[in-house]
């Protein structure tokens, strides 16, 4: 068997059997009036200001840009004006709000002829980041270890675009590019100007459209439960990081900005997104806006009670308003129940309509049910009690309750040792799910990774 047939199988994981999967089929909303871009969602940034309250602005005008490097920029996704400079403690901004005109007037990019993307052209690597940074499209390349934005002055080990997500109700990749595999291939065709070592995976033995690219690309095949459908998880199973090496990330439904941008010489920050969970009355799919105010996207679409917005999935999500603002990377929306309510002996009932982990609840013989899950913890937080949890959903040989003391510690060495540059937030996110000490693991994490960027670079 070559390596294109061999499928890594991993066993260790957990799928999280929610309800409110998108179907297959578009739905119709109206595009809404204000979008934001926020400098929160980009790690290690620290971000300085391109416009002020009230200028107007294209799609591609700078807004902010990063301080420590000046040629990252952070553009509108929108023409309009710009509504609010959001500002959090330490006047730390949080969010530029742009009100759109609905105009769609661009700022003037100079983009080559799509035949220079011919690997024997003369368009360099150098000037191929030129243009994705001027574009304000360089941030959807990232750096692991710490999943940063990448420097574009670095030469990475590979780029890794994991072909399948497995994450609780994921938009469907191959259903993504249906219809857009050129903008794939051009986009695969931009990365390959910035490293010639490009690994895409694909979910066991499926032919997807992320192999049909006609470049030289590396390829591997992952089965199992999530989080195989992890790029760190692929990165370590493929070609484990060792301290000093850098690899770039790249997100399937982002190649085909960076292709769309090449192919049609536009800035376009169109993207498709479902609209998933239980609480939403028709979960489908959308054409959206990066950015975008999620208020069209709900509207008229969930049902009534107390619910949590989110901007991505339930593990790695980030939790916003009902009007609130689709986050830069956030590849779904999804609704649920808030779970305010307390629930008569629900630790002593039978527990049929309950997902639950182990075998607790009988829920477990029913093993293609879904259940409506909600924000509830059941539970308090509690002492961290190495009980082998972590390790039955962790298919990674990092032992992350010894990991998740160190940074506590904040024993760098320690860190270095148990694996620290392998890992990001979404590698764990299990670990915090069947967390019976309620740990905050992922925040935890993030900790651990800015003191290893302060100490060690």
């Amino acid at each position: 068997m070559d390596e294109y047939e061999r499928v890594t199988k991993l066993k260790k994981g957990l799928n999280i059997r929610i309800s409110g999967k998108a179907k297959k089929v578009f739905g119709q909303c109206d595009l809404p009036k204000l979008y934001a871009l926020k400098p929160t969602d980009f790690h290690g940034l620290t971000p300085k200001m391109a416009v002020t309250e009230g200028d107007t602005v294209k799609i591609g005008t700078v807004l902010f840009f990063d301080k420590n490097h000046p040629e990252i920029k952070f553009v509108s996704p929108v023409s309009g004006t710009v509504k609010s400079i959001n500002r959090g403690e330490r006047r730390q901004i949080l969010e530029v709000v742009v009100e759109s005109d609905g105009k769609d007037t661009r700022e003037p990019l100079n983009i080559p002829d799509i035949r220079e993307l011919d690997e024997h052209s003369k368009l360099d690597k150098e000037q191929t980041a030129k243009i994705l940074m001027d574009a304000g499209l360089w941030p959807l390349i990232r750096q692991r270890p710490y999943n940063i934005i990448a420097n574009p002055s670095d030469t990475p080990k590979a780029i890794f675009i994991s072909g399948f997500d497995t994450s609780p109700l994921a938009p469907d990749i191959d259903y993504i590019l249906t219809g857009q595999e050129d903008f794939y291939h051009v986009g695969v065709s931009v990365l390959l100007k910035l490293c010639n070592d490009i690994s895409t995976s694909m979910p066991g033995r499926k032919f997807t459209r992320v192999c049909t690219s006609q470049r030289p690309l590396k390829f591997s095949r992952f089965a199992g439960p999530h989080p195989a459908g992890n790029v760190g998880v692929q990165i370590h199973h493929v070609s484990p990081l060792n301290k000093g090496e850098k690899v770039w990330v790249v997100r399937p439904q982002d190649v085909l900005l960076l292709g769309n941008l090449f192919l049609t010489g536009k800035l376009d920050f169109t993207r498709t997104i479902p609209l998933t969970g239980p609480s939403v009355i028709n979960p489908v799919y959308y054409q959206y806006r990066l950015g975008a105010s999620i208020s069209e996207l709900v509207k008229n679409n969930v049902k009534d009670g107390n619910l949590r917005y989110i901007s991505g999935n339930i593990l790695t999500g980030q939790q916003i308003e009902s009007d609130g603002y689709l986050g830069f990377y956030a590849p779904q929306v999804t609704v649920i129940p808030e779970g305010d309510k307390q629930e008569f002996l629900g630790w002593a009932l039978p527990g049929f309509g309950k997902f639950s982990v182990s075998r607790t609840y009988f829920s477990w013989l029913c093993r293609k049910r879904t259940y409506e899950l909600n924000a509830n913890i059941h539970g308090g937080r509690r002492a961290i009690v190495v009980s082998g949890e972590y390790d039955s959903v962790m298919p990674m040989d990092i032992l992350t309750e010894f990991l998740i003391k160190a940074i506590l510690a904040e024993d760098i060495e320690k860190m270095e040792q148990l694996g620290i540059y392998e890992v990001v937030e979404e590698d764990v996110a299990l670990c915090e799910y069947v967390c019976t000490s309620k740990l905050e693991i992922q925040s935890i994490l993030r900790k651990g990774i800015e003191l290893m960027i302060k100490e060690v670079g």
